[in-house]
């Protein structure tokens, strides 16, 4: 790291809701903006009038006029009225999710909320691994221009080889918490770290590059917002450890819409690059993409009337020829930019009519869509994983859209943050 530059992790002044929030606090809190369904937001708002949602999705007041300007006007009435205070002291928050796996393994992730410098990616201390779009950015962009303040945070991985980060956060997290809450089945809890302590543990999140796991465009929006304001060369994030127990990515099945594929002639197409075999009906297909995909990759797609298949690419099989599948060798040697290309894209041209795709981490939710008879075919993959999304970061180029998928999400409304 460039020891001119200033630290990459800081303390802050945060504002939160305040006292008597106590067992209430789980209904002013929701995930962030780009999770939110309209039928969610609407949910959310109606939990309580000061839902974080208000703010971070407003709606146009009747009649029209400017959505972002009205989040603007209720931020500072809720500031006056004191709804939302600012703690006394420059601190740091870590935060503890339980939550529950679809096996129902249940884990923690511990992290701490701080404030990371805004700066260019050409710096290479923030390192992204998605492509960003032009829109999201101009709508978060408009919001903190209105605002002047970050109303949810950025999520980070810090590599924390020696698991110093991860110890010193467990350690926190094993005390008492200050405030308790849930939001949709996942636990809170979270602590106010001040003084020379949070100083230790902005200094042992912010000692090497930080990698984005969600966040991408809300981290754009402000280095293009400090540019604006250099003063405001700080956002809102929270950051966890590579090196942590509960940190979880979970694959982003496909489901494909269309009709007229012909799974056999797909298959035969396929034995180009793949051993090829049948899922049997009773067979557990998670646990069986596990086993075929520890050594190589693979990939099981469900057709109409249960003629699944798993797909293992051949040994020795050569890719470099094959269109779409990334620039580097970072990301050609990733499960989903192999899948996206041999198999997604190949049912897309195997004459589906009006093909289109969705995406989710429920793999029964991507069954269930086949089986229904509402969707051609279902490709199920294997997760990515923490090394490869840091791989891909360090070489400079970016995933295939929707490789990966961290859970829990991080919740909005616990921490809010001045950027003037």
């Amino acid at each position: 790291m460039n020891a001119e530059l200033p630290p990459l992790v800081a303390v802050f002044g945060g504002e939160r809701y305040a006292p008597p929030a106590g067992e209430q606090l789980g209904a002013l809190l929701a995930p962030p903006y780009d999770v939110i369904s309209r039928e969610d937001r609407a949910r959310y708002a109606a939990q309580d009038p000061h839902n974080i949602v208000h703010l971070i999705l407003p709606e146009a007041p009747p009649g029209g006029g400017d959505r972002y300007a009205l989040a603007a006007a209720l931020l500072a009435e809720w500031r006056d009225a004191g709804v939302l205070r600012r703690d006394p002291g420059d601190s740091v928050y870590v935060v503890a999710q339980d939550y529950a796996l679809a096996s129902g393994e249940r884990r923690t992730r511990v992290g701490l909320l701080a404030a990371v410098r805004a700066e260019p990616f050409a710096s290479r201390r923030v390192r992204p691994h998605e492509q960003t779009h032009s829109a999201p950015k101009a709508d978060r962009l408009a919001l903190l221009r209105e605002t002047r303040t970050n109303l949810e945070s950025i999520f980070l991985l810090a590599p924390d080889p020696d698991r110093a980060l991860a110890r010193a956060l467990a350690k926190v997290a094993s005390g008492v918490p200050l405030a308790r809450a849930e939001l949709d089945g996942v636990g809170l809890r979270q602590w106010v770290v001040s003084g020379r302590a949070a100083a230790e543990l902005a200094a042992l999140a912010g000692r090497a590059q930080l990698y984005i796991a969600d966040g991408h465009h809300r981290y754009e929006t402000a280095v293009a917002y400090a540019q604006e304001h250099p003063e405001a060369d700080r956002v809102l994030s929270f950051i966890v450890s590579a090196a942590d127990p509960g940190l979880t990515i979970l694959p982003t099945h496909r489901i494909i819409f269309g009709q007229g594929c012909d799974p056999a002639k797909l298959v035969a197409a396929w034995r180009e690059w793949f051993d090829v075999g049948r899922v049997a009906p009773c067979m557990d297909r998670v646990e069986r993409l596990a086993e075929l995909g520890r050594e190589r990759t693979a990939c099981i797609v469900a057709f109409p009337g249960e003629y699944d298949v798993s797909l293992v690419l051949k040994p020795g099989a050569r890719l470099d020829g094959v269109p779409g599948l990334g620039r580097t060798p970072a990301v050609r040697s990733l499960d989903v930019a192999r899948v996206e290309a041999l198999v997604v894209q190949h049912i897309f041209g195997a004459g589906t009519a009006t093909p289109s795709v969705a995406y989710t981490p429920d793999a029964r939710a991507a069954f269930d869509a086949v089986r229904a008879g509402r969707a051609a075919a279902a490709v199920l993959l294997n997760p990515t994983k923490v090394e490869q999304v840091f791989a891909v970061a360090d070489a400079g180029d970016v995933m295939p859209p929707k490789s990966t998928y961290f859970v829990p999400k991080v919740p909005s409304g616990l921490v809010v943050r001045r950027v003037d």
